[in-house]
């Protein structure tokens, strides 16, 4: 690859990074057109790497396209998040049977002492922070899996819940840590079954609490605006 090619490269991941962090903030607003003139003044990018980057983000669902008018950004739909959920429990279920068989015990010691360093809750932290560390911890447990391809899903997950679990964060911040322990323990007994029963409940959500906090979801991003 010649280094023109590189700096290309290199100009779209970087563009990628920005507008995706702007869309799982919602700085643009649910099912708000993109200004692509206007985005590109502001990010200092040539339309072919804004377009790339943008066209990227189509592809992991944090943008639409719409033949003709452009791009905009998602809307927050219960369905669709109820969904995710749903993915990430099977996911995050089978990480745990999988680090139950894969991880040494050195390994499961160390997601015990994280959440020894990161708890308990003091009600001193933002949800952004308590979603941060909660993700951590999922994340690492997901690598004792050995399951690359898995990692990889959940992140893009992760990301497109984020927002959503910035509000879910303030009505749960008093059990997830506990939960958190309490899937440690039954990995450290090498207890498979209650490891991926503890995470399906920790993960589980009904339709109707999700529809209420995509209500506050909303109210917040244009309180923000």
């Amino acid at each position: 690859m010649n280094q023109q090619k590189v700096k290309t490269v290199s100009r779209v991941d970087h563009l990628y990074q920005l507008i995706k962090e702007m869309a799982v903030s919602f700085e643009f607003k649910p099912g708000e057109r993109v200004n692509e003139v206007e985005l590109a003044a502001r990010l200092g990018a040539s339309r072919t790497p804004l377009r790339e980057a943008l066209n990227r983000l189509v592809a992991e669902e944090f943008l639409t396209f719409q033949q003709g008018r452009g791009f905009f950004c998602r809307e927050l739909k219960p369905r669709e998040m109820f969904e995710l959920y749903q993915f990430r429990s099977v996911l995050e279920v089978a990480a745990v049977r999988l680090t139950c068989e894969h991880a040494t015990e050195d390994e499961v010691q160390a997601l015990a002492d994280y959440l020894d360093e990161t708890g308990p809750e003091d009600g001193g932290r933002s949800s952004e922070e308590l979603v941060s560390l909660d993700e951590v911890f999922h994340e690492k447990l997901m690598a004792l899996s050995r399951n690359k391809e898995m990692a990889r899903v959940l992140d893009n997950v992760n990301a497109r819940i984020k927002f959503f679990r910035w509000v879910d964060m303030d009505a749960r911040r008093t059990e997830t840590q506990g939960e958190h322990r309490q899937i440690v323990e039954a990995l450290q007994a090498r207890d498979a079954d209650l490891a991926a029963r503890l995470m399906d409940t920790h993960i589980a959500k009904r339709l109707d609490q999700i529809t209420s906090a995509i209500k506050e979801s909303y109210s917040r991003i244009y309180l923000a605006s």
